[in-house]
């Protein structure tokens, strides 16, 4: 289903007022590897908003979501606060590995593969 404008809207806003709050509580260096917000999704009542995070050199990526969700109170609180004005109720923040980036490395180095078993047939054009 298409996402629709105040969709879009507030998790722009979201995104943005959460990038600034990993930065504030520290939660964006986990283990000696970073942490990013990738995506902010939003459901059509507004009353859900899952976070997908993207772990950079993050030896155990699980633990890191953990730790994440532990501070999770502090997050809603922070945000609470900053976003307050702009918004009737706060959704229900929800977070999720976001492994995008590996998906796109695995095929990567399939179609590699492919291409290297695949025999020159020197007629290429």
């Amino acid at each position: 289903m298409k996402e629709g404008k105040r969709q879009k809207q507030v998790s722009a806003l979201l995104l943005e007022e959460l990038n600034k709050i990993f930065q504030k509580l520290g939660l964006n260096m986990i283990h000696g590897g970073m942490v990013s917000i990738s995506s902010v999704k939003i459901t059509p009542d507004l009353y859900e908003a899952r976070i997908y995070l993207s772990f950079y050199q993050v030896a155990n990526p699980k633990d890191a979501l953990k730790l994440i969700e532990d501070r999770a109170w502090e997050i809603k609180r922070d945000l609470v606060s900053s976003i307050r004005n702009q918004l009737r109720s706060m959704p229900q923040l929800s977070f999720y590995i976001d492994d995008s980036l590996d998906y796109v490395d695995k095929m990567e180095n399939l179609f590699r593969e492919i291409h290297e078993s695949k025999p020159n047939t020197g007629n290429e054009s």
